[in-house]
């Protein structure tokens, strides 16, 4: 248990998705301003936070295996647990010896003062402490980040989804949309910027319907994402921006007029496409058909030269034919994704989905996430053979190095390794692609260049 004697540790396990990402690195800076010295998971300390996800039935199974090692490897620690899967299966959370908190998602910002509460109390509480309200109604929670890893940072611009998809839990763990405003959006980037960031993701639960509760503004009209784009790019000295996922039927023609001309907009869209095939589409309720996400597309590549697409794609979805499936597999061979996540349906306990007549055994979905992932290392091959091919420079962002290589990403998200003994990491630089390494375009430093 903590020592008074020395500063208290904490260490936070974070699974999902960016914005829960971008939550832990919000809350691991209060935690370092209120005293705690922040760890790693595998390290032994006095608090563990676990940020969970309920995505899928696979995510929730993970967040309690996560609980239970962290549990059996210091079981005199505190655990306080939050996220989506605390706010939706509080009660099951409960169960497991050893939690002693559990916060849901309305007041996340709640952990900090959690964790000085049970460490100021000297002993583990005999039942855990429960702070889940209900999200009705409820207000963007002011969060906000300074520190970020040598190159890019997730800034939270939105939270919540009005959409309720057939087969999405999303919307009960995470409550009714909210926006993050203009100001503090501007506020955050320009910290990030002057700090040395080279690159913001605006991210959200759906990034596209930021400002839909935000008041009017002199003109009788809402801003929207389009508006804050602008608006960061604007930053002085801001470098690349790129956005979270998005509906396809955000991107309308007035919206792509919108952001084409955006100088430090990254040429890169994760459209969050679900299925190629209308008649599944209609089944997920979801907002367009698979002509309209193929002209979405359209649309970008048109605007945006150079534009790349990754993409979320599920399989198995109930009712889904084999006829059905192939008009999804068309729909991406065609769509030419630079990746594409393929996700098995997993049901969801009180979606509609969950309840739909002709569900697909699970070795059909399993076959199925084979075949689009085929698709989906094909067309990425096409298009790093097609860099190789041409041999024209690109830019790369370096982000990492491993042993004699860098590794970083095109302004297009390919990911690029390149040879080099130099630490190039936080720099910008211009290379040329030689060969291509599974889905890793390989990039050669110019003679001339200094780092050579």
């Amino acid at each position: 248990m903590s020592s008074q004697t020395r500063r208290p540790t904490a260490a936070i396990l974070t699974q999902g998705c960016k914005v829960n990402q971008y939550e832990s690195e919000a809350i691991a800076e209060a935690l370092a301003a209120c005293g705690f010295t922040l760890c790693q998971p595998q390290d032994v300390c006095d608090v563990y936070i676990v940020n969970t996800c309920t995505v899928t039935s696979e995510s929730d199974r993970k967040a309690r295996q996560a609980i239970r090692r962290l549990l059996s490897e210091n079981p005199e620690a505190y655990l306080i647990v939050t996220g989506c899967s605390a706010q939706s299966h509080a009660q099951a959370i409960s169960a497991i010896p050893g939690v002693d908190c559990i916060i849901g998602n309305r007041n996340k910002m709640e952990v900090v003062e959690a964790a000085r509460r049970l460490l100021a109390g000297g002993s583990k509480p005999k039942a855990p402490l429960l702070s889940v309200p209900s999200l009705d109604g409820c207000r963007f929670e002011p969060m906000t980040i300074t520190r970020f890893d040598r190159t890019r940072a997730y800034v939270k611009i939105q939270d919540g989804c009005q959409a309720r998809c057939t087969y999405c839990a999303i919307p009960d763990a995470r409550g009714p949309v909210r926006s993050k405003p203009l100001a503090d959006v501007l506020r955050e980037v320009t910290t990030l910027t002057q700090g040395g960031c080279r690159e913001v993701v605006l991210t959200g639960i759906e990034t596209g319907s930021w400002g839909y509760d935000l008041p009017a503004g002199e003109d009788g009209v809402r801003p929207g994402l389009g508006d804050l784009l602008r608006a960061v790019n604007d930053i002085p000295g801001v470098g690349r921006i790129r956005l979270g996922s998005l509906d396809p039927s955000v991107m309308n023609r007035r919206f792509v007029d919108t952001i084409a001309p955006l100088s430090c907009l990254a040429p890169h869209f994760h459209l969050s496409v679900q299925s190629g095939c209308s008649a599944t589409l209609a089944r997920m309720k979801r907002r367009y058909n698979a002509g309209q996400a193929m002209a979405a597309m359209d649309r970008l590549r048109a605007a945006i030269p150079g534009v790349h697409f990754t993409t979320d794609m599920i399989v198995g979805f109930p009712g889904e034919t084999e006829a059905e499936f192939e008009e999804s597999l068309d729909f991406a061979r065609r769509a030419g994704f630079l990746h594409i996540h393929v996700f098995p349906y997993s049901k969801r306990e009180n979606t509609p989905a969950a309840q739909m007549p002709d569900q697909v055994p699970e070795a059909v979905k399993h076959e199925r996430v084979r075949r689009m992932s085929q698709v989906s290392a094909a067309s990425c091959a096409a298009i790093l053979d097609g860099m190789v091919k041409t041999g024209a420079p690109v830019s790369v962002l370096c982000e990492s190095r491993e042993g004699d290589s860098v590794f970083g990403h095109t302004p297009g998200f390919v990911e690029v390794r390149i040879p080099t003994g130099e630490d190039l990491r936080g720099r910008e630089i211009t290379v040329t692609p030689t060969a291509r390494e599974g889905e890793v375009l390989v990039c050669r430093l110019p003679a001339q260049d200094p780092a050579c």
